[in-house]
């Protein structure tokens, strides 16, 4: 039933059910879901990946792909009927009235386009520049979204970017028209929380100066909870419960919105509070002590340059010029990880973070310094040798993007399968299958979905698929490039204790990298801060994140989003007796 609002909605969902074309039948992935946003609201939806909120997204914009279609129900924006607009007058709307920030930022972008082009394509099919003002007005959105050297990066193409900095140009392209309706599908999954707290307090800023509404999907409860002022919650295509973001807070009343609170990291005092009741075994007890010993891994006076941002016409105008122009993504770190031991890695998007774990997976050669690993010398192997090294087996990764690192052509059975026929040299058709089998079952894919395609699947589900395969191996040291962050919340709690009771069980080591502070906190020993190539500080973790001594570092704990007073009660209430 949709909340009675003071003030007349500018979108208006009623009773609208999508269905999608498949093989085996018609299936509804969104059943009578009603929903208001008011001028100058802004509204979360909720809910764990595959519950419909991008479906319901979709087809507000009318994007549904071909194998989808509205079956049913009303949807009104600003009083036009969208469903019966044809499509030359949604061309005109989207993007001017009604923009969108998508949840892959790497799909949503023109892979041979610069990016600083992209945004003036966007002000000029929509009439918010000329050719002469364009480009001023590119590079200022891309300052507003705190993108460094913005003038610089207007050249880059997306390929040239962080995955944060991606996601950052595409929420750029989306705020450049000032839209009166901004639907934000996971707008911040990829970005550091000083860049997250800029994002949604511009948005939030426009939205209270322009009267923009806001649509926002989100699986991170505490950012919904900081910036909504109403949030509506999603399961299997349903709404099952709205409320003022109060209210939600303090009294849930449907069990999947309290479940949903509870695995959120805020409340959390161990890893194991993450998750319900009847699913918390006890911790099992280390292979080793954590922390001691010979250092599984060294790093020593690591550096990588990287020719000037441009592209490849840019490094082409300069031959023959001195490297001034040259960035130094990671400036000289050193540090260790031993047997056993978690190890986080935090900072800003461009910091440094993914260049330093892609040096140590050997998938780029260091410009200068050492990486050894059980006391082998790395660099001394080329990074396009190295899968044929031994030690390859030893070292596995959980990539950002997890629609990027999946073949297109191959299922997910075959994905998770592939270490082991490369790595490990299993063979037979059904030691493998059950194998598969066994490791989706631990990341909580569902088995019906292994012989899917990564276009089928949802972005939660590739992640999974990602860390299963990860973990196919066993390997010594897992580093793991935010491992969670396409994760929603209650998947997130059992994968987390999934990692954690692994190490704990087979003595794996982890480079933990991530910009979810509270995650960090339940998972790693000790902690790395990182700000422009450079090491800030490092420590204990419960040391620097309550007493943290550089000054960029308390920043970034002070730029977490958390209702603090409302999960607080909760986790002392409801959940506590739920």
């Amino acid at each position: 039933m949709i909340q009675p609002l003071h003030n007349p909605p500018l979108l208006a969902v009623r009773d609208l059910c999508v269905e999608f074309a498949t093989r085996r039948g018609p299936v509804t992935a969104v059943r009578a879901v009603s929903l208001q946003v008011a001028k100058g609201e802004t509204l979360g939806v909720v809910g764990e990946s595959g519950s419909g909120k991008s479906v319901t997204s979709y087809a507000v914009m009318r994007i549904l792909d071909r194998a989808g279609r509205i079956v049913s129900g009303a949807i009104e924006f600003g009083g036009i009927n969208l469903n019966g607009a044809d499509e030359p007058t949604m061309s005109d709307l989207r993007g001017r009235e009604i923009s969108m920030i998508f949840q892959n930022p790497r799909a949503a972008l023109n892979p041979i386009r610069p990016v600083g082009k992209q945004i003036e394509d966007v002000l000029i099919r929509h009439a918010q520049a000329t050719h002469d003002q364009a480009r001023a007005k590119a590079i200022a959105a891309l300052e507003h979204v705190r993108i460094r050297h913005a003038a610089q990066r207007y050249h880059a193409y997306p390929f040239e970017l962080s995955g944060g900095m991606c996601q950052r140009v595409v929420i750029a392209i989306a705020l450049a028209c000032r839209p009166q309706l901004l639907i934000a599908d996971e707008p911040t999954t990829g970005l550091d929380v000083t860049t997250q707290r800029a994002v949604m307090e511009l948005v939030r800023d426009l939205t209270r100066s322009d009267g923009m509404s806001t649509l926002l999907i989100t699986h991170d409860l505490g950012l919904a909870g900081e910036y909504c002022d109403r949030i509506v919650v999603m399961e299997q295509g349903q709404v099952v419960e709205q409320q003022d973001t109060r209210a939600l807070f303090t009294t849930p009343a449907h069990p999947y919105t309290q479940r949903l609170i509870r695995s959120t990291p805020h409340a959390a005092r161990t890893i194991r509070d993450l998750l319900p009741e009847d699913l918390r075994l006890p911790q099992p007890p280390a292979a080793s002590p954590a922390g001691t010993g010979t250092p599984l891994l060294e790093v020593r006076n690591l550096v990588k340059v990287f020719d000037p941002p441009g592209g490849l016409l840019q490094r082409l105008k300069s031959r023959g010029k001195s490297a001034a122009g040259t960035f130094r993504a990671v400036d000289g770190i050193s540090f260790g990880i031993t047997r056993g031991e978690s190890v986080g890695l935090v900072g800003e998007s461009g910091c440094g973070k993914s260049t330093t774990s892609a040096m140590i997976m050997r998938l780029l050669d260091a410009t200068s310094g050492s990486i050894l690993f059980k006391g082998q010398e790395l660099t001394a192997v080329p990074a396009g040798e190295f899968a044929r090294s031994p030690l390859r087996r030893e070292l596995q990764m959980v990539f950002q993007d997890p629609h990027e690192s999946l073949n297109p052509r191959a299922t997910a059975a075959q994905a998770i399968a592939d270490p082991l026929l490369r790595l490990d040299g299993m063979s037979g058709a059904a030691q493998i299958r059950a194998r598969v089998e066994r490791l989706a079952a631990q990341v909580g894919l569902p088995l019906d979905l292994l012989d899917r395609l990564p276009h089928q699947l949802s972005g939660g589900q590739k992640a999974r698929v990602g860390i299963a395969r990860a973990i196919a191996t066993h390997p010594e040291l897992l580093i793991l490039d935010e491992p969670t962050a396409a994760l929603d919340v209650s998947v997130q709690a059992v994968v987390l204790n999934l990692l954690s009771d692994l190490r704990a069980e087979f003595g794996m080591s982890y480079l933990f990298v991530s910009h979810d502070l509270e995650v960090v906190r339940l998972m790693c020993k000790r902690v790395i801060v990182m700000r422009a190539g450079r090491m800030v500080e490092e420590g204990l973790t419960e040391q620097v994140l309550s007493a943290p001594e550089a000054d960029y570092t308390k920043e970034l704990l002070a730029a977490i989003p958390r209702p603090a007073h409302l999960l607080h009660r909760v986790s002392h209430t409801k959940v506590a007796r739920a």
